[in-house]
């Protein structure tokens, strides 16, 4: 994997406007100094996501993601750290000369490879398993729900035997010791041994888009419980960020995909030629699947199961793919449940018309929300159609939006003049601007939030201070009289308060590149929001003087009671406290 400098991090950073690289994925509107726009990382109808074309960076006051143009890059494309800063590169028509890896990140990046290994060997292990007596039963299974010899190579199903610890048997004789074992999710480790997480279950091997294997689904055989078990996050698999079958699906012939539920749904749809469907991996569809999908096609088709769950799973995904960019829609399959059944009990050529017959996602949305009312209840088609208008201000294209409100007008017998009242109605209801919404937002926290922050005690503090000193760094001198990155705690606090008085020092204050500095998202959240905390806007100029002198005591007291706690020498202790007792005079008298 390649490596770069801090000093190509900063050029691709410093030559990728935010704006310009968030602008295409989200729609920004200018509001002040700065862009706002509905959260891609969150379902949202009312914008919380501002991106800050001074500062170069993000910030999310509902969800509280943050960051700078590569963070985004990472979350949004669901890429590493490297790929995001080749993608950023070539657009900005920069040459990435590689680097070499640091001895440490060797060592994590030693880890992951050897995960990827052990994951191969016991996908391995599973189908060899299958093949033999001992796996007959979870052949006949596979065999008995219609599949071929050719597709379960295909998708290199296995069997877990029944003995509970042969797969770690086999593991530690290729000679992996425990602890790397353990990373795998594979087993369970406690007082009372090893054991394999997985046995006497069907086995799917999860694999990502470039087909290595990232994790496991077994199906159970018998009536054991859980039914379907799925490896735990590891630091290969993220089953928020994978589908299962994507592998195959993206480099399938048709312009769309078809999302399913389950792991078999999708292997009986590729082995009948649809191999374009997916599934997500034992949880519900997120946001994170939705941009991952967008990479490949800007149609989905959804065959979640016919019952209520499905029917609801469904009405989940839909908003997510919207938000999106993709156009979502419905394949009805009664009356089967599922793709499996179907395509067993009417085939292929039969599915290929459900397909073509596939309802618009807008539509099907108002369908099941008809269902919660009585059309021949005058008060109940009334509230009905108040329904239908609320939902109609999805559509923020006012071109879109006239074109379904008059399909929908003309499915429901409505009149299209009386419909378009009533949106233009719920539409003056929603707030104008992103000041007047973030203003209401932040008061509302403010009073919910503010007894939470005081808890968080010192690092609201710390991220209070760093946030001043952005937004005011004439601030600065004065500060660092008393506050020094010492006065930080160790960690992350401490290391970005040294990177920005050296920026502050040379008068060079670009937050967004510290923000580089760090390849975990995590962390890179962390940091952004260290340059994001405020009191609000309600704080007058006196508050304001008394708000710095309390946080520089209430900093620098915490920082002599630690010093004090770590000194062994008499005198250096008596210094110490004799500092404490000087400080409060001292600070208010020459803070202005």
């Amino acid at each position: 994997m390649p490596w770069y400098s801090e000093e190509q991090i900063e050029e691709v950073r410093s030559r990728s406007d935010i704006v310009s690289v968030i602008g295409r994925y989200v729609r920004l509107k200018r509001t002040g100094s700065g862009y706002t726009g509905l959260c891609p990382f969150h379902n949202e109808k009312t914008p919380s996501f501002y991106v800050n074309p001074a500062r170069q960076m993000y910030k999310c006051f509902g969800c509280g993601v943050g960051g700078n143009v590569l963070t985004f890059v990472m979350e949004y494309e669901n890429l590493t750290f490297p790929e995001a800063m080749e993608m950023l590169a070539e657009q900005a028509g920069i040459d990435l000369p590689k680097q070499e890896m640091t001895a440490q990140q060797k060592q994590q990046e030693g880890i992951r490879l050897t995960l990827l290994e052990i994951n191969k060997k016991a996908a391995r292990y599973y189908f060899a398993l299958l093949k033999s007596p001992r796996g007959k039963v979870g052949y006949d299974y596979l065999t008995g729900r219609g599949l071929t010899d050719e597709t379960i190579l295909h998708f290199g199903l296995g069997f877990a035997g029944q003995g509970g610890g042969e797969l770690y048997q086999y593991l530690k004789k290729e000679g992996y010791s425990d602890q790397i074992l353990k990373e795998t999710g594979l087993f369970k480790m406690d007082e009372r041994g090893v054991y394999d997480k997985f046995w006497n279950r069907v086995m799917f091997p999860i694999m990502d888009v470039n087909n290595r294997v990232i994790g496991f689904g077994g199906r159970v055989m018998g009536d054991a419980k859980p039914k379907y078990l799925n490896s735990p996050e590891t630091k290969i698999f993220d089953k928020s960020r994978n589908l299962f079958g994507l592998n195959y699906a993206k480099r399938g012939k048709r312009n769309n995909m078809i999302l399913c539920e389950g792991y078999m749904d999708v292997i009986a749809l590729h082995q009948a030629g649809f191999t374009n469907a997916v599934a997500s991996l034992g949880t519900a569809f997120t946001e994170q699947q939705a941009n991952l999908i967008r990479r490949y096609t800007d149609e989905v088709l959804l065959t979640y199961d016919s019952d209520g769950a499905g029917v609801k799973a469904a009405m989940r995904a839909i908003p997510m793919l919207r938000r999106a960019g993709i156009t979502g829609k419905v394949i009805h399959m009664e009356p089967y449940k599922d793709p499996d059944e179907f395509i067993k009990n009417l085939g292929a050529d039969e599915f290929e018309k459900r397909i073509e017959e596939a309802q618009n996602s807008f539509f099907f949305e108002i369908e099941v929300t008809k269902r919660n009312y009585s059309m021949s209840d005058p008060d109940q088609k009334t509230k009905f159609i108040h329904e239908i208008a609320r939902k109609l201000l999805v559509f923020e294209d006012k071109i879109q939006r006239n074109n379904y409100l008059e399909a929908v007008a003309a499915r429901y017998n409505i009149k299209t003049e009386d419909l378009q009242q009533l949106v233009v109605r719920y539409g003056n209801q929603m707030p104008s601007g992103y000041e007047e919404v973030m203003e209401e937002r932040q008061q509302e926290r403010l009073r919910k939030g503010r007894k939470k922050e005081l808890r968080e005690g010192i690092s609201y503090s710390y991220r209070l201070l760093l946030s001043w000193l952005i937004e005011e760094p004439q601030l600065f001198r004065q500060i660092s009289q008393w506050i020094k990155p010492e006065d930080f705690e160790e960690g992350l606090y401490r290391t970005v308060a040294k990177e920005l008085y050296e920026q502050m020092e040379k008068e060079e204050l670009e937050p967004a590149r510290i923000i580089g500095h760090f390849t975990e998202v995590e962390e890179q959240n962390k940091v952004a929001s260290m340059f994001q905390t405020s009191f609000g806007s309600e704080i007058q100029a006196e508050e304001k003087k008394k708000a710095i002198t309390d946080l520089i005591l209430k900093i620098k007291e915490h920082s002599l009671e630690r010093q004090a706690g770590e000194v062994t020498d008499l005198n250096e202790l008596q210094k110490l406290v004799q500092q404490k007792k000087m400080l409060q005079g001292a600070v208010k008298l020459h803070i202005s």
